[in-house]
């Protein structure tokens, strides 16, 4: 049976559904040696390439779907490769042979917190989607004088220049003088949307942390920096969530704890090693540009 080009693109792990879309659309790929169009469909024996590189379409079969949390600290870019040669959360993610990982969704460089990377694109393109509904909630430490009727406008809706927004829930988690910490849900992943909600309201966002996706929370444990695999359990729980079948095979030993202290501490030691690195390479650059 046949499939739309850009789904068997995004399963063989070159991008997110929509990325490929753009990619098909630039008229970057071609099938049989003929530039494709959006719409196109193909059955898996053709010859697809992009940018005249040949792909090789992924067998569902082949390999299973993987899921990582990452813990993104602030400074790092949502990009593979940064033209001014800065960090990105690519850097520190395992290899993984025939694939690459999608990231689903952003977070702004100046955002921390849960980051999701499957090697599945369509398990990636349908966690972004708004149609899913699927909630992410942010730990929010905002600057300024807070009130009541505020708090509601954000609930009820604000016109941005995007179109209608809103937090779909806020709990107010304390704070001291004009400081003050929130935790908002919405379902949605709009560019800095969180941030232009509270600036609406003339309040400046000085922390934002993502801490949940979905139903799952990232672990407490893991460290900045860090990342680990979800288990079969785990993957299978997003992969419902958006209505695609489930998986049977798993990267992760059933029984594997999540973190503990020790692996924490393995994480941490592993992030260190890669910043030191990252710093000598930096350093080698420089000295190469003088």
């Amino acid at each position: 049976m046949s499939e739309k080009l850009q789904k068997v693109l995004a399963r063989a792990g070159k991008g997110s559904r929509r990325e490929m879309e753009v990619v098909i659309g630039a008229g970057r790929v071609s099938v049989d040696g003929i530039v494709a169009y959006l719409g196109d469909r193909v059955e898996g024996t053709e010859q697809i390439r992009i940018d005249g590189h040949p792909v090789k379409i992924a067998d569902t079969d082949e390999q299973p779907c993987r899921v990582l949390v990452y813990n993104k600290p602030e400074g790092e870019m949502c990009t593979r490769k940064d033209p001014e040669g800065r960090a990105t959360v690519f850097d520190r993610l395992p290899r993984i042979d025939g694939s690459r990982w999608v990231a689903v969704g952003r977070l702004d460089i100046n955002t921390s917190g849960m980051l999701i990377f499957t090697n599945d694109g369509e398990l990636a393109n349908r966690l972004m989607h708004p149609s899913h509904e699927v909630e992410r909630e942010y730990a929010v430490r905002v600057f300024g004088e807070i009130n009541e009727a505020m708090l509601q406008t954000l609930r009820h809706g604000v016109k941005l220049e995007d179109g209608m927004a809103k937090f779909n829930k806020i709990t107010y988690k304390g704070g001291e003088g004009r400081n003050h910490w929130f935790h908002v849900v919405l379902t949605e992943g709009r560019n800095r949307e969180v941030r232009r909600l509270w600036e609406s309201q003339n309040v400046q966002v000085s922390r934002l942390i993502r801490v949940r996706y979905g139903d799952l929370a990232m672990e407490r444990r893991l460290p900045l920096g860090g990342w680990i695999e979800l288990g079969l359990k785990d993957v299978n729980y997003y992969r419902k969530l958006v209505q695609l079948s489930a998986e049977t095979k798993s990267k992760v030993k059933v029984g594997e704890k999540k973190i503990d202290n020790t692996k924490s501490r393995k994480i941490r030691k592993n992030v260190k090693k890669h910043q030191q690195r990252q710093a000598q390479g930096q350093q080698q650059a420089r000295r190469k540009r003088k």
